[in-house]
This record gives C-alpha cells, sequence and structure tokens, in this order.
C-alpha cells in the first residue's frame, strides 16, 4: 500500500504522525518497505510475515470496541469514530 492511500484511509493523521509509525513499524518488523528504482519515486508498505500473526489478536480487539461502542451509544454517551462503516451507531 501506498503512503498516500494510508493517509487517505486515516484522514485525520498527520504526515509527520504517518511517518513516524511506518518507520517504527517497519523498525519492529510488522511491515517491509519496498522502495522502487524508479523517477519519480515510489514506496509501498505491506505487512510482514511477523506482521501477519496480528490479524487475530487486532479482529479481536476490534470486535471488542464495536461491542463497547454500540453499549456506549445505547446508553446516550457520546461516541466518537474514526470510521462510521465498522459499527452500528447511526450517523
Amino acid at each position: 500500500m501506498r503512503t498516500s492511500a494510508l493517509k487517505r484511509a486515516i484522514p485525520s493523521i498527520t504526515q509527520k504522525m504517518l511517518t513516524q509509525q511506518l518507520r517504527e513499524l517497519e523498525n519492529d518488523g510488522i511491515i517491509n518497505r519496498i522502495v522502487y528504482d524508479q523517477v519519480p519515486p515510489k514506496v509501498e508498505y505491506e505487512l510482514s510475515e511477523y506482521g501477519e500473526t496480528l490479524g487475530k489478536i487486532l479482529s479481536s480487539l476490534c470486535y471488542w470496541g464495536e461491542l463497547h461502542a454500540e453499549k456506549m451509544y445505547n446508553r446516550g454517551e457520546s461516541v466518537k469514530l474514526e470510521r462510521q462503516d465498522f459499527v452500528n451507531i447511526p450517523s
């Protein structure tokens, strides 16, 4: 995935923070950075084999978040979501 696609997927993140997080994930071995030898320069990111082992953990965490966001909403509490499409809460 290209950096621009990641930025579109997370519109509230600054370019500086995105770059910082990508570097940390790369240093931790969770993602691979692929640099293409071309002009203009092209860089893509992909999950490493190690990063793919986080899949079940992250799915469980997302599921937990969805359940609790709906519970909060149903109690009348304010719920701010980055992405509305994950949770059954009216806009």
